[in-house]
């Protein structure tokens, strides 16, 4: 953050984050909870998925490299359930 910002500022800046992150980051559970219920994938896209979690890996590399915990975290919770719907996805074909 830059060193003109004042606290309060960093603050908000940082809450916005946090609170995109988990929107983001949750926004995958009813998928996750439907697939695991029905155990029905054939109405999700592999590719999507695929490219979802390469993304989110690269997201994820991301955030440690600028050691952005916010971005770190998010993206170490949205990969684990993605990738948990990617798993269903190659199974259950």
């Amino acid at each position: 953050m830059s060193s003109d910002m004042g606290w309060w500022s960093v603050w908000w800046v940082e809450a916005i984050g946090l609170v995109a992150g988990v929107l983001t980051t949750f926004s995958s559970l009813p998928q996750v909870i439907k697939v695991w219920r029905t155990r029905s994938t054939s109405d999700l896209s592999l590719i999507m998925l695929t490219m979802a979690v390469a993304g989110i890996t690269l997201w994820l590399i991301y955030g440690i490299a600028i050691r952005s915990m916010v971005v770190t975290l998010a993206n170490t919770v949205s990969l684990m359930l993605y990738a948990t719907v990617l798993g269903f996805k190659l199974r259950y074909r």
